[in-house]
């Protein structure tokens, strides 16, 4: 049996299927939520997850250890990661907008890993004395969720921004008519924006506040396994202290929201920029940056 034709038999089948899916959640987006395509992106997407934990698991079959040990897997599992809370939060909130801004995200990130990688970097080789525990799937997988919950979570407040900038450039136009009386039009699209406005605001402070327990339990996982196979549980290596600014980024931005400090555009801003630190966090440092986790692929 041909195991690696059929993961990349599924990775290809994933991949195709959201490039489609992109079509169809902005198309829906664009004609005010059609019920068909509705349906259809919300099939696809459960395909496409089913998909990508078919390719894991054939990979953890034939390599024999849980595949993420290398930065061609964690890929593959967080484009998992982000399908698989998607289909979650579509189910819970019958929101297709999580969609039309994971469905991008995905897709970069499959593409990433299927075509920007070298081929030696896609290849599963011997694990390390220090990867071979059980902590490697509990502080890994545990890790790859948090950022794949984060950073749909940061993506809506991105959005909320882009949103709230317009909402209040239309507010500085005149909203009077000839006769100085409010336009009610103006009142139902103003009403419908705001609603818009807090009920976007209020889905990623509930996805963020999911995704930050589970980012502290990596860490806290991260540490312990540090301790087991090097005797120290911190070692300021660049990825736990990117890790642990993040961690602080978003512990501020639920305390900000949590105490109420901030309201509206200010806690946004601060998820946002949780947004870029995840990915400094979880692709920069491996690349860039020297230590126990660098991929050093530009080195």
């Amino acid at each position: 049996m041909n195991w690696i034709l059929m993961e990349n038999t599924c990775i290809n089948i994933s991949f195709a299927l959201l490039l489609s899916n992109l079509i169809i959640y902005w198309v829906n987006i664009a004609f005010k939520k059609i019920k068909i395509l509705s349906t259809l992106g919300t099939i696809l997407n459960i395909i496409i997850n089913l998909s990508l934990s078919i390719s894991l698991i054939l990979r953890w079959i034939y390599n024999g250890y849980f595949p993420l040990s290398n930065l061609y897997e964690s890929l593959i599992f967080l484009t998992w990661g982000l399908t698989f809370i998607q289909v979650i939060l579509e189910q819970r909130n019958n929101s297709k907008l999580i969609g039309a801004i994971s469905t991008p995200i995905g897709l970069f990130t499959i593409g990433f890993a299927s075509l920007a990688l070298p081929l030696d970097m896609k290849e599963a080789s011997p694990l390390v004395p220090a990867l071979r525990s059980n902590w490697l799937m509990m502080h890994v997988s545990v890790m790859m969720l948090s950022y794949a919950t984060l950073i749909l979570g940061s993506l809506l407040s991105i959005l909320f921004l882009i949103l709230y900038k317009i909402r209040y450039r239309n507010s500085n136009q005149n909203l009077y008519n000839k006769r100085n009386t409010i336009s009610s039009n103006y009142l139902i699209q103003k009403f419908n924006r705001i609603s818009l406005l807090e009920s976007i605001d209020n889905l990623s402070y509930r996805i963020i506040g999911l995704g930050f327990p589970l980012l502290t339990i990596g860490i806290i996982a991260g540490a312990v396994w540090a301790n087991e196979a090097w005797g120290s549980y911190w070692s300021w290596d660049p990825k736990e202290t990117w890790a642990l600014i993040t961690w602080l980024v978003f512990a501020a931005y639920l305390h900000s929201r949590i105490n109420q400090s901030w309201q509206g555009e200010k806690p946004a801003i601060l998820a946002s920029i949780g947004f870029i630190i995840v990915w400094v966090c979880y692709l920069g440092v491996n690349f860039l940056g020297q230590g126990l986790h660098s991929y050093g692929w530009f080195l």
